[in-house]
């Protein structure tokens, strides 16, 4: 079950599917880096800290999906992870699209295209679809509750038995990341 405290960051919306800075690198001891094998998404990822783990049913365009999460907090950050499965290869595009323009609502930011914000920039992993919609952003947005935060995320699809996988990975912090969300990223590998 996903702690209250964690889903209390994200609105009702799309956005508490992502789940979802210390002065120190990201790879300070001041984080607990650990591996954490994901099963249920097939892949393994770094997390400073033990996740909780989640599923909610959340409209996605004209339909309903199951979107899973991982994720935890450490040292005023927010490391989260989500997927979706079994999605029709055709829907990659629109449906990157749909998720990552819900993220940049729910931070209140103008609507963007994925990659043509001055800060988004391409991420696609080892294993991963090159598709215009595999980004990762970098933000200032406002918390529901009108505060600032500095968001850190990506989105990404591959295929896996023929069938789409879409995912989407995030850091929230209060202050500018120190690098803890590089090496998130960078700890993100699929099987």
């Amino acid at each position: 079950m996903v702690p209250h405290r964690i889903l209390k960051v994200f609105p009702r919306s799309l956005w508490a599917c992502a789940l979802a800075a210390c002065a120190l690198s990201g790879c300070s001891p001041a984080l607990n880096w650990r591996t954490v094998a994901v099963d249920g998404a097939g892949l393994t990822l770094a997390l400073p800290c033990k996740p909780d783990h989640g599923t909610r049913a959340i409209p996605m365009g004209a339909q309903t999906v199951n979107i899973s999460m991982v994720g935890c907090e450490a040292h005023g950050k927010l490391f989260a992870i989500s997927w979706m499965e079994g999605q029709d290869p055709a829907s990659i595009a629109p449906t990157l699209t749909l998720w990552h323009a819900a993220v940049r609502t729910q931070l209140g930011l103008p609507p963007a295209a994925p990659g043509t914000a001055d800060q988004e920039v391409p991420f696609v992993p080892n294993g991963a679809l090159g598709v215009p919609q595999s980004v990762r952003m970098k933000a200032q947005g406002k918390r529901p509750d009108g505060g600032d935060v500095q968001a850190d995320a990506v989105w990404f699809a591959r295929i896996v038995q023929g069938r789409a996988q879409l995912l989407h990975g995030v850091v929230y912090a209060d202050k500018r990341d120190d690098g803890a969300a590089d090496t998130f990223f960078q700890g993100i590998h699929l099987n």
